[in-house]
């Protein structure tokens, strides 16, 4: 039996082999989130900045689910396909955590499921 909870919310698709979180002890770890319609029909319209919100509001949906939230994220990852948009995406960032940043990495890649131009994954301590 393992010493972790997998977590998945109706509120969000499920994938097969893919948990939306898992929790383990006072730590949540969400998986990458992209910015896709709820109908999985492909990236939300607005640019990186739009795909961003969308991306967080899954998050937020996901931690909430997980007895915790935004704030109580402490890392994220950021991969993008064209770190060139990066103030683009930063100002949506920011908007979402205004001045509780958490610890970040940003990584540039070559693709993204759904044509999506940012993913994030994030770790949250809610406490033992």
């Amino acid at each position: 039996m393992p010493s972790w909870a997998r977590i998945n919310i109706p509120e969000l698709p499920e994938f097969p082999a893919f948990s939306h979180a898992a929790v383990a002890g006072g730590d949540v770890y969400v998986s990458g989130m992209l910015g896709i319609k709820p109908d999985l029909s492909g990236v939300v319209e607005g640019g990186i900045q739009a795909e961003t919100k969308q991306a967080f509001h899954y998050i937020d949906l996901i931690l909430r689910a997980c007895h915790s939230g935004l704030d109580d994220i402490v890392k994220v990852s950021v991969y993008m396909t064209d770190l060139g948009e990066w103030d683009a995406m930063n100002d949506a960032y920011v908007e979402v955590f205004r001045d509780h940043t958490p610890a970040r990495i940003a990584v540039g890649c070559s693709s993204l499921l759904f044509g999506a131009s940012v993913e994030f994954d994030c770790t949250a301590y809610r406490g033992s």
